[in-house]
């Protein structure tokens, strides 16, 4: 059974590819978080919360206060409209409901509240849709189609690949092209690493759910899916990221002024013969692709106060009418995001006033 409650608010308290697959090897390792199953163990290697959440914190420091994962971010709110498309698929109440409350959070995936905006290629989306019923619908999605690994195992190997060397204090840039080698698995991640460039906006980028769910009708059936949102704005011909450090937050602010952004909610129906259990494995060929609805958001505030400061979306926080799959990396993320919160529970960050909620 699913706590749908919000959690209490904390205390104050070279140029070549296999070169650029180095260092996105540090963005890689805190796109999703750490991972750990709910009772905090991971078989067969007995991974544990701590150990993760230890690995995140050698790749990017400790920073008091913030997220230990997409640390820098800005909160927004608005409303998802849903169309007829999904209901005969699942009777979750977002589905049916002609509109429902949502809270998100946009954030740059790493460790470092400081970093550049234009220092990675991924953005993040993580929105939760409050349904009039009290269930709540948290997903956590990002700028990639697949994710590199599909096993919390070969997830912390990545870790430990992107871990600074203690000599120099950077990572020996030998660790991560051996990874990839060693896993053939990240072909697909690898093709769409060579190509990914930085968006200009968060408004203008299509963001994945990456793991396969259940849909489940009022009848029972059971229908697998991976969701998406797609933006209905977009970037000018030849637009690319500006320069500077914290532009996204502002060209948001700035967009939000100017009235309401836009996204397509899109379920990807699965055929028979996809894998459901592996994020790394991309669905091939023709598929149905559902239109649920239209994600507008309507306002953004700073995430030091904001509405999804203590909001952790987990991915196992579903409505009925939406299931989880058996995909490792989703039962492993939740019990790590609790232990992130946690360890920042008590923690006071120089900028603000109190700690964020795990993303992680």
């Amino acid at each position: 059974m699913v706590d749908h409650s919000l959690p209490p608010r904390p205390p104050l308290g070279t140029t070549s590819v296999l070169v650029r697959l180095a260092c996105i090897g540090g963005v890689v390792a805190v796109v999703v978080g750490a991972f750990a199953y709910v009772n905090g163990t991971l078989d067969p290697q007995r991974l544990r919360p701590k150990t993760l959440v230890n690995a995140l914190e050698a790749n990017n420091g400790v920073h008091p206060g913030f997220r230990r994962n997409h640390a820098k971010g800005v909160c927004v709110a608005g409303y998802f409209e849903s169309s007829a498309e999904a209901r005969a698929y699942s009777s979750a109440q977002v589905f049916s409901a002609d509109k429902t409350p949502v809270i998100g959070r946009f954030a740059l995936p790493s460790g470092n509240p400081y970093a550049p905006d234009s220092s990675v290629p991924i953005r993040s989306f993580a929105v939760q849709f409050g349904q009039a019923n009290g269930q709540q619908w948290r997903t956590g999605m990002n700028s990639m189609p697949v994710f590199p690994v599909g096993t919390p195992e070969a997830f912390y190997q990545l870790l430990k690949a992107g871990a600074p060397d203690p000599a120099t204090g950077k990572p020996n840039p030998a660790n991560m092209p051996a990874f990839f080698a060693a896993h053939p698995e990240t072909a697909p991640f690898l093709a769409w690493v060579k190509t990914a460039k930085p968006s200009a906006s968060y408004a203008t980028e299509t963001y994945n759910g990456i793991n396969a769910f259940y849909l489940v009708s009022a009848d029972g059936k059971r229908q697998a899916v991976r969701w998406g949102v797609v933006p209905l704005s977009q970037d000018a011909p030849g637009d690319t990221a500006p320069g500077g450090a914290d532009f996204l937050e502002k060209d948001l602010v700035q967009r939000l002024a100017a009235g309401p952004l836009r996204w397509q909610l899109n379920m990807t129906l699965a055929n028979p013969g996809d894998p459901l259990d592996d994020a790394s494995k991309t669905w091939a060929g023709e598929h149905r692709v559902l239109n649920a609805g239209t994600l507008v958001l309507q306002s953004s505030q700073p995430q030091a106060d904001g509405d999804c400061r203590d909001i952790n979306f987990d991915p196992l926080i579903l409505p009925s009418g939406i299931e989880a799959s058996n995909d490792p990396l989703l039962a492993a993320r939740s019990a790590a995001y609790a232990s992130s919160y946690l360890r920042r529970a008590g923690e006071v960050s120089p900028l603000h006033s109190a700690p964020q909620e795990s993303q992680p």
